[in-house]
C-alpha cells in the first residue's frame, strides 16, 4: 500500500508555480490575482479561505478578500460579482460556499464571468470540460487528476467507480476519468445513494472516487485488492479524546481498507491540500489567458 501524500504534493506544485510567478515578475509582467468572497462566519468557510489566501501569499500571487456579513442581500452580492467581473486586474474569483438559505446559488454561480470562474463551477466551463475542450476544472477534481497523473498511477482501460454524483466533484470527475486523455481512459460507473447493491458495483472497481459525504461509508468488504481509494470526503465525528471533540475522517473507513489497496488517500491530507492548489494552477491560467483570451 502507498500512501498518496497530498499535503507534500501540493507543496511541490506551489513551488513550482512560485518560481513561474517570480519568472513572470522578472519579466515585468502581470502578478496573478485571485479575489475571494466570504459571506457570513462559517468557521469552516473562513477557514477554506485563509488557507486559500495563505497560499496565494506563498506562490506570490496577488490577493483580495471581500468579506460580509451573512445578512447581505442577493442584489448586493451580486453587485460585488459584477464588479469583479469588470476588474481587469482581478484575473479569477471564487464565492465561497456554502451561502446563506436567502441566497440563491445557481444565480451567483451564473453571474460570475466564465473568464474568471476559476472554481470551474459555470456551466460554459463544465460544459467545455464535457467536450474535451479548454477550461477551468472544479478545483477538487482536478486536483484528484493531477494526484493521479504524478503519482503515475494508470488509468487506461481501468474500471473506476464513483460514489456521488455532486457537480463539485462526483459528476465531473466520471467526466474527466472517461475522456480520451493521458490521464483518462476509464470505464466508468456513477454511483450514488440510490444505486442498488452498490457494494457490488465498488467492488469491480480498479480506482475508487468516495465522495457521498458519508463518514467511514466505504468498507473494506466494499473494496477488491490492490484497488486504488481516492478519499474525497471530510466528516466531522465526535471524539472526546481530541482537543475539539471531534476529529475529521473521509468517506472511506481508512484502518480496514488501506491494507487492501495499492494507492490511498488520507483524510486530512490527502485531497484537501490538492483542492486548493488547482484553484491556484487555474488562477494562474486565468493570468495567462489561455482559455478565454
Amino acid at each position: 500500500m502507498k500512501l498518496i501524500d497530498g499535503k507534500a504534493l501540493a507543496e511541490t506544485i506551489k513551488t513550482e508555480i512560485a518560481e513561474e510567478v517570480r519568472q513572470i515578475k522578472a519579466q515585468g509582467g502581470k502578478i496573478p490575482h485571485l479575489a475571494a468572497v466570504l459571506i457570513g462566519d462559517d468557521p469552516a468557510s473562513a477557514a477554506y479561505v485563509r488557507n486559500k489566501v495563505r497560499s496565494c501569499e506563498q506562490c506570490g500571487f496577488q490577493s483580495t478578500l471581500i468579506r460580509r456579513e451573512a445578512d447581505i442581500s442577493e442584489e448586493a452580492l451580486l453587485g460585488i460579482i459584477n464588479d469583479l467581473n469588470q476588474d481587469e486586474s482581478v484575473d479569477g474569483f471564487i464565492v465561497q460556499l456554502p451561502l446563506p438559505k436567502h441566497i440563491n446559488e445557481e444565480d451567483v454561480t451564473l453571474a460570475i464571468r466564465p473568464a474568471k470562474d476559476v472554481d470551474g463551477f459555470h456551466p460554459i466551463n463544465f460544459g467545455r470540460m464535457a467536450q474535451g475542450l479548454s477550461a477551468y476544472l472544479p478545483a477538487t477534481p482536478f486536483g484528484i487528476m493531477q494526484m493521479l497523473e504524478r503519482y503515475n498511477i494508470e488509468t487506461s482501460g481501468k474500471h473506476c467507480v464513483v460514489v456521488g454524483r455532486s457537480n463539485i466533484v462526483g459528476t465531473p470527475m466520471s467526466v474527466l476519468l472517461s475522456r480520451k486523455a493521458k490521464v483518462g481512459n476509464c470505464t466508468v460507473t456513477l454511483t450514488h445513494s440510490r444505486t442498488r447493491d452498490l457494494a457490488a458495483e465498488t467492488r469491480r472497481a480498479d480506482i475508487i472516487i468516495a465522495a457521498i459525504g458519508r463518514a467511514n461509508f466505504i468498507t473494506a468488504d466494499m473494496v477488491k485488492e490492490g484497488a486504488v481509494v481516492i478519499d474525497v470526503g471530510i466528516n466531522r465525528i465526535d471524539d472526546a479524546s481530541r482537543k475539539r471533540g471531534y476529529r475529521l475522517v473521509g468517506d472511506v473507513d481508512f484502518e480496514g481498507v488501506a491494507p487492501k489497496c495499492s494507492y490511498i488517500t488520507p483524510v486530512p491530507g490527502g485531497v484537501g491540500p490538492m483542492t486548493v492548489t488547482a484553484l491556484l494552477m487555474n488562477t494562474l491560467r486565468a493570468s495567462r489567458k489561455e482559455i478565454y483570451g
